[in-house]
């Protein structure tokens, strides 16, 4: 069993007088511990997690001038699917000063949140909130784009090449002029990527018009284009296809306006809710999940949409709510919904005709046409593949289907001669499950990702928690006489109390400062 690795020696903190957004320093300035690319929630708990600790020189860049979370969703009325204690740093640090309560503090809000009683915010809070952490900390920065990375085998380190394009907002801008550059090389010895997702547009939609259909990650802001179109489909039946379509029942637009609403789902089913469903999105599954055989993980995956695809019973209730109004003195609903049913093409004679979809019913096997005006593909996200790796391709290990290899401290598989680590946030569905773009496991996983890069210096990890056993139940072991001989110090030589607990360690080599 390997030691624990001491706190890094020589390791400086960011300096007190960086301020916010000010951007990395030159390469001669320093050579950091971890960058992080992208800038979304997860990385942003990482960010925050990391805030104040000494074994730990961090920089986060966003080429986005400033932190934003799905602006395309961010509706009247719609919440976060996970309660609030689900924010950047709380299931891991509820004491961090970068906590939601923190936030409702800093804005005076904490006695309206009292008698707000909710456990589930506004998705437009949660996104404000996050915006004050992203401009509080020192060491994230935004206008700021990774154009590439390399490996220096020679001094064991990661060139990452930025690029400035454009002006930050919300204070992120360099703080004065002097300061201003347009490109720079930065060192680093470890990564982290947190690239996110990018809109899924299914193959059928490739030729039409992006006038007449778009991801409803651009719902909000392209709604008004939709006002005057008599009949408009939404394909999808995640929350965000259920937001959409409840939108659109609460606006009547133009008279004789149909909605139809399309899903490959069996059914418009809720999302899985129950106490003990949910400790599906525990560590502890994720450990179990992690550890089964990439076939059977393929196969779980898509099997538990009800999990993450599925939407919840408060959207449903209001979407049968509107529908049953319409309908009150022989009304007309003016919508068609249909489960089951797959589009397998889309065609349009010219940019602003109509567009025609080529339907199948699954269950069926029956083939059926519908005609839109306005099409909103609720069609969920896919991981990026970014190009800035594109230099390091060869050193990472791939498995059979061109996805990363992830362990479970969620390290990217890389060849031998790369001695920094790469760790990756939410690309690792294949590997770890469900819970990969899971709020409610943001904190956790950063803390995984911050005790490697410490050996065990950062934050406290929970211990196995959930009242579940995933997997086959493991035989007691048979107790055993108390040694009093053996020693729980932590000085060099006898068993640590990490060590007796079963604790896997980092490799020493993780900070080794031999490198310039």
């Amino acid at each position: 069993m390997r030691s624990p690795v001491p706190p890094a020696a020589g390791v400086r903190s960011a300096p007190a007088t960086e301020a916010a957004g000010a951007g990395p320093p030159r390469p001669a300035d320093t050579v950091y511990d971890v960058v992080g690319i992208g800038l979304g929630p997860f990385n942003l708990s990482l960010a925050a997690l990391a805030d104040g600790l000494p074994a730990v020189r961090a920089a986060f860049v966003d080429q986005a001038p400033a932190f934003s979370w799905h602006p395309g969703l961010l509706l009247d009325g719609t919440t976060l699917q996970v309660p609030f204690l689900a924010d950047l740093v709380t299931l891991i640090d509820p004491t961090s000063r970068w906590s939601f309560l923190s936030y409702l503090r800093a804005h005076d809000r904490l006695f309206r949140f009292y008698f707000y009683e909710r456990f589930h915010i506004p998705r437009r809070e949660y996104d404000a909130y996050c915006r004050w952490v992203a401009r509080g900390l020192p060491s994230t920065h935004f206008g700021i784009r990774a154009e590439t990375v390399r490996w220096d085998t020679d001094a064991g380190l990661f060139r990452v090449a930025l690029h400035r394009c454009g002006s930050a907002l919300d204070g992120d801008a360099p703080p004065n002029a002097t300061s201003t550059w347009s490109s720079r090389v930065i060192s680093t010895r470890h990564l982290v990527l947190g690239l996110g997702s990018e809109p899924s547009v299914p193959i059928a939609f490739a030729g039409i018009s992006p006038d007449r259909a778009f991801h409803s990650a651009h719902y909000r802001q392209r709604r008004a284009e939709l006002a005057e179109r008599p009949r408009i489909t939404v394909v999808g039946s995640g929350q965000s296809g259920a937001e959409v379509v409840a939108d659109l029942l609460r606006d009547t637009g133009p008279a004789g306006r149909h909605l139809t609403w399309i899903t490959r789902t069996p059914a418009f089913a809720p999302m899985e809710y129950s106490k003990l469903g949910l400790e599906q999105f525990t560590p502890d599954y994720v450990r179990y999940f992690h550890g089964l055989a990439q076939q059977r993980k393929d196969t779980l995956v898509p099997a538990q949409w009800q999990l993450h695809r599925a939407i919840d019973t408060d959207t449903i209730a209001e979407i049968y709510d509107l529908l049953y109004e319409r309908t009150i003195d022989g009304g007309d609903s003016a919508a068609t919904l249909l489960p089951g049913v797959t589009v397998e093409a889309a065609s349009q004679r010219g940019e602003s005709s109509e567009i025609t979809l080529a339907c199948r019913h699954r269950d069926q096997d029956a083939p059926f046409t519908l005609t839109a005006d306005a099409v909103v593909l609720a069609t969920g996200y896919a991981a990026r593949h970014p190009s800035l790796l594109d230099p390091i391709a060869d050193l990472l290990e791939l498995d059979d289907a061109g996805r990363f290899v992830i362990d479970d401290r969620y390290r990217v598989g890389t060849s031998t001669e790369v001695t920094g680590r790469i760790y990756v946030q939410n690309a690792e569905l294949h590997t770890h499950g469900v819970g990969a773009p899971d709020l409610g496991l943001g904190a956790w996983r950063s803390a995984v990702i911050l005790d490697d890069l410490t050996g065990g210096q950062a934050h406290r990890l929970p211990p196995p928690n959930a009242f579940t056993t995933f997997g086959a139940p493991q035989p007691t072991p048979p107790t055993q006489p108390t040694d009093t001989s053996t020693s729980t110090s932590t000085v060099s030589g006898t068993t640590t109390t990490a060590e007796a607990a079963g604790a896997v360690w980092p490799d020493p080599a993780v900070f080794d400062r031999a490198h310039p």
